[in-house]
């Protein structure tokens, strides 16, 4: 694992297109390795293909049963533990200082990242919305909290 590592864990996620963009932006953000967790279905998929142009080909993954058990096993190697979430009391995506290895979870398309993972979370960071919307697209979030993410750190 090197210092400046950069993991992406997907909790749930249930759309295709969704894993695809975000193994697109995965690519362009220099991501270490995707976590695809629980519901997520991995490559190959053609709809999985779609969107991630051929990254899901050299972006490093992994398919794992149970989200808690990926986050277990990566706090055991010191990575830190971030959570992109719209729920109360948390910090806002562009007040957070990364620390290095990082984690980043995100969540299913309805009911968000599950409160098993919740709990085990070193930080919990959000997006504003200044609209009538509670939420982003997943892909779409992943994409403005990793570019923030490499930006500052």
């Amino acid at each position: 694992m090197k210092k400046l590592s950069f993991y992406v864990v997907c909790d749930n996620i249930r759309s295709l297109e969704n894993i695809g963009s975000i193994f697109r932006t995965a690519d362009a953000l220099k991501v270490d390795k995707i976590f695809l967790c629980g519901i997520c279905d991995k490559p190959p998929h053609q709809k999985i293909s779609k969107t991630a142009l051929g990254a899901e080909k050299w972006v490093a993954w992994e398919h794992c049963g149970k989200t808690w058990q990926v986050v277990d096993r990566l706090k055991k190697e010191n990575v830190f533990i971030v959570v992109l979430e719209q729920e109360k009391n948390t910090l806002l995506y562009s007040k957070f200082k990364p620390k290095f290895p990082l984690a980043l979870i995100i969540g299913n398309e309805v009911k968000g990242v599950s409160l098993s993972v919740l709990k085990r979370a070193d930080k919990v960071i959000s997006l504003p919305m200044l609209g009538k919307k509670e939420s982003l697209n997943v892909a779409v979030a992943f994409g403005i909290a990793g570019y923030e993410i490499r930006r500052v750190g």
